[in-house]
């Protein structure tokens, strides 16, 4: 092999995009839960030819979606083993860090005694503050908090604090500095996994969220593989909200508007980036479509991941791995709009790779330890390294 320093790897995240129960899925609530393997079933099968090629057929059950004789890639799953199920914390797994306790939510809002200080710190009144829908919130609350010059404050069946605000009746960098004071003030036991800030327009009855949206997470509290690869002096890239997700220690990113933008800027990474490493992130899948219970719509952004793939393959040097994988499932065909407590696909693809299974690692972190390998650290994480069987000899 060549020398470390011309190496890159790409970790791709497609967000919510689980393959089937973990052992513990019955805990969270989520038995039942296999996202792509429920939607493939839902639509009567998937197109996804190029994944297929990947190895796709050989992680799941899948309908429409083949095992390949003759795949180009290697495969295995991904069993989560930090507490929880969201972005924040399948994230920071598949960088090696776990989690020991979930973050907290508010299936009955925030405390009174989060909101009046929230309040006194920004000298605006809240509104709301219940579990919703971001789309149904704003259009519950938008008049009234127009009257009343209010936040709208809401939370979701994540650990996630969120401030609607309307772009021409507060600034957006009120509503960003009311975001970092909340921010600051949500600590133990508050200490939620991120502040997100949802800002919109319109007028009633057509109300639009805006792409200005930022998220503002807690710092991770422990060593991951960004800042392994930091103290390196490896460069680091991100796509997509990753640098939010670890507060923006060790990474910074290209904040991209939908799934294909997102592929667009993985390209112009692939296409100019001597060395280092990309962590992506499309959200579409999640964020649009599993939150939304909407089977058609995540069909449809899958088999378009699938078109797109060819060029990001095509963009490969011979020095890179490319790893796709998900943080955890968020099923539209279950009653819940939560994320779901899933195994994950797991496929990689490079000059390098030897086709075949990797098997199903028993933590996200297997992943960060193979890419802090590939690199030549000593870094670990609390994960295993499958690289020696992952190339040809």
């Amino acid at each position: 092999m060549t020398e470390t320093t011309s190496r890159r790897a790409l970790l791709l995240v497609l967000d919510g995009v689980g393959c089937g129960e973990a052992p513990d899925t019955a805990a969270y609530g989520d038995a039942g839960s296999d996202t792509i393997g429920n939607v493939a079933r839902a639509v009567g099968g998937l197109d996804l030819p190029n994944l297929a090629r990947l190895g796709l057929g050989h992680v799941a059950s899948i309908m429409g979606v083949e095992p390949a004789a003759h795949p180009i890639g290697a495969w295995g799953t991904l069993i989560p083993r930090s507490m929880g199920k969201d972005s924040t914390t399948g994230h920071w797994e598949l960088a090696g860090l776990h989690l020991a306790t979930p973050f907290p939510t508010y299936p009955h809002g925030f405390p009174s005694s989060v909101i009046e200080a929230f309040e006194r710190a920004t000298g605006r009144p809240v509104i709301a503050n219940c579990v919703a829908s971001g789309t149904a919130v704003i259009t519950d609350f938008a008049e009234q908090a127009r009257q009343a010059g209010a936040w709208i404050v809401y939370t979701s069946a994540d650990s996630v604090f969120q401030i609607a605000a309307h772009e021409e009746w507060i600034p957006l960098e009120e509503l960003y500095r009311a975001c970092d004071i909340a921010r600051q003030q949500l600590v133990a036991p508050h200490d939620v996994s991120r502040v997100i800030a949802r800002p919109f327009v319109g007028t009633s009855g057509a109300w639009t969220r805006t792409g200005n949206r930022r998220d503002y997470s807690i710092q991770p509290p422990g060593v991951t593989l960004l800042d392994a690869l930091a103290e390196a002096g490896i460069p680091r890239s991100g796509v997509g909200k990753v640098d939010d997700l670890f507060a923006g220690r060790g990474i910074t990113s290209r904040h991209t508007a939908d799934n294909a933008d997102g592929v667009s800027a993985i390209l112009e990474w692939l296409n100019s980036a001597p060395r280092g490493f990309c962590f992506a992130n499309l959200v579409d899948f999640d964020q649009l479509f599993g939150h939304r219970n909407d089977v058609h719509g995540f069909q449809g952004a899958l088999e378009a991941f699938d078109r797109a793939l060819p060029s990001l393959l095509a963009a490969l040097r011979e020095d890179d791995l490319l790893f796709i994988t998900a943080d955890h499932g968020n099923d539209p065909t279950t009653p819940s709009t939560d994320h779901a407590r899933e195994r994950v696909p797991l496929l990689m693809v490079g000059a390098r790779v030897r086709g075949g299974p990797v098997g199903a690692r028993d933590t996200f972190s297997d992943v960060g330890a193979t890419v802090a390998e590939w690199f030549g650290l000593s870094w670990r994480g609390l994960g295993t390294s499958f690289l020696p069987g992952l190339l040809h000899a």
